[in-house]
């Protein structure tokens, strides 16, 4: 155990004296200071006079029960992770609490090793400090979905295998390319990153394969391209779903044969590298309008990460904005400003249409408008824009039928009680194709398996 989470502090609630003692004793025994309370009202006052670093909370309590405390909780007290604990078991309990934010959900008898492997990482991430989770660096966050998205990362840097990265501008898709980079044993070579829709289409291909001297006109040298500039090392493609169908064909035949061909030269180069694509697109949509290869499609996407939006990983705002006025502070050697408690109201109710690149924005404009330490509510909601981009309303086609899909495959699979080809038979579709579909949307159907037998 670090010594950054053996002195967190930890406030257990439940409504059984026994097990209130029992949690007590075993926290005790892990190295952790702990507060025990009967209820969620009591918790909530707990909180207000002395918050904790973790919140431990049954789930069935009378009255305020644990899904109830943790609504509260994060509307109070945004940030401060909330681990459910149940003696039922209970699949439908766990994804409704983990959709709802909570940082974890461990099932009684609690395992003595999956408790202090998940206090460990809800303490480090109340510090709010830049942390490695278990191996990967470079990320800020005290979001469960985005812990469970760096593990699997961290275990995929492990091989060399291909990995797509989905998501919309500003979530941090090159962050999460450069971390894998970092963990895995390419990390003594290059990363190179390249924006395929940054650059134009004539362009491009010299720009990634190299082209010799001669080659067309202007070429007055050879230029070895940026694959072979990222030898032994990785090579970001960011934007794949905007690179020209021509160009698909040929990237294609350098995942298959590990060899390029600069332009102008008739001599195919052996090279060595990892291929991590991006893409804020719909690629399976854009395969069915011909605009995008299937064959390559699945060439880049052996792994896939979707990395959420800032609107859905709320709990991310106040430690994510205290880094950036941090990173001010030092930049301008001043002492960090911070934003006025009374102020979160109006960044939690924000959607965030530019996620973390537009939060980094909107720091750096509260810190050069702020003249003191503290950022006004009144400096907060004048800096924010006005004409807010709403989650349900303003999206685009491809995105709502995206959402609209996902949300009828998990209805299905709800029905189904996770039957796959149940599943299929109700959607009309071949087991085949359902169950593509199911991968697309990254949807586990173990979540939605024996809901029936749930009391």
């Amino acid at each position: 155990m670090t010594d950054t989470s053996q002195h967190a502090d930890i406030l257990v609630v439940d409504d059984d004296s026994g097990l209130l003692q029992l949690m007590s004793m075993r926290l005790k025994a892990l190295g952790y200071q702990s507060r025990q309370v009967g209820s969620g009202e009591e918790a909530l006052v707990e909180i207000r006079r002395r918050p904790p670093a973790v919140v431990i909370s049954d789930l069935r309590m009378e009255e305020m029960d644990g899904l109830g405390l943790l609504d509260q909780i994060q509307k109070q007290h945004p940030g401060l992770p909330v681990i459910m604990l149940t003696a039922h078991g209970s699949i439908k309990d766990a994804v409704v609490a983990t959709q709802k934010g909570a940082f974890a959900f461990l099932t009684k008898p609690v395992d003595r090793e999956e408790l202090r492997a998940t206090l460990e990482k809800a303490a480090a991430s109340q510090k709010g400090a830049e942390t490695s989770v278990n191996g990967l660096p470079g990320f800020i966050t005290r979001s469960s979905k985005m812990f469970q998205i760096l593990e699997q990362a961290r275990l995929v840097a492990q091989s060399d295998v291909n990995v797509m990265i989905q998501g919309e501008s500003g979530t941090g898709k090159e962050v999460l390319a450069n971390a894998i980079h970092e963990s895995s044993a390419r990390r003594s070579h290059p990363f190179i990153a390249i924006n395929c829709g940054a650059i134009p289409e004539e362009l491009l291909e010299s720009e990634l394969f190299g082209h010799v001297k001669g080659a067309f006109t202007g070429a007055s040298r050879d230029h070895k391209g940026l694959f072979l500039a990222a030898e032994g090392g990785t090579l970001f493609l960011d934007e794949i779903g905007d690179m020209p169908l021509h160009l698909q064909v040929k990237l294609l035949r350098v995942l298959q044969e590990r060899q390029i061909k600069p332009v102008g030269s008739t001599e195919y180069v052996n090279v060595n590298i990892r291929i991590i694509s991006a893409t804020h697109k719909n690629l399976l949509e854009m395969i069915e309008e011909n605009n995008f290869r299937e064959d390559l499609y699945y060439r880049l996407n052996v792994v896939n990460f979707e990395l959420p939006p800032l609107r859905e990983r709320r709990e991310d705002l106040p430690v994510l904005l205290n880094h950036f006025l941090d990173q001010l502070g030092e930049r301008y050697s001043q002492t960090a400003k911070r934003v006025a408690p009374e102020a979160l109201e109006y960044l939690l109710a924000y959607q965030w249409p530019g996620n973390v690149r537009e939060l980094m924005n909107f720091s750096e404009k509260c810190h050069a408008l702020s003249a003191s330490q503290i950022i006004s509510r009144e400096l907060v909601s004048q800096t924010l824009p006005q004409k807010q981009k709403v989650q349900d309303t303003q999206v685009s086609l491809s995105e709502a039928k995206r959402r609209f899909e996902k949300d009828y495959v998990e209805r299905l699979l709800n029905q189904a009680g996770g039957s796959i080809p149940e599943a299929a038979r109700l959607a009309d579709r071949n087991r085949s194709d359902f169950f593509k579909i199911v991968k697309k949307h990254g949807i586990d159907p173990e979540l939605f398996k024996n809901k029936s037998d749930v009391s």
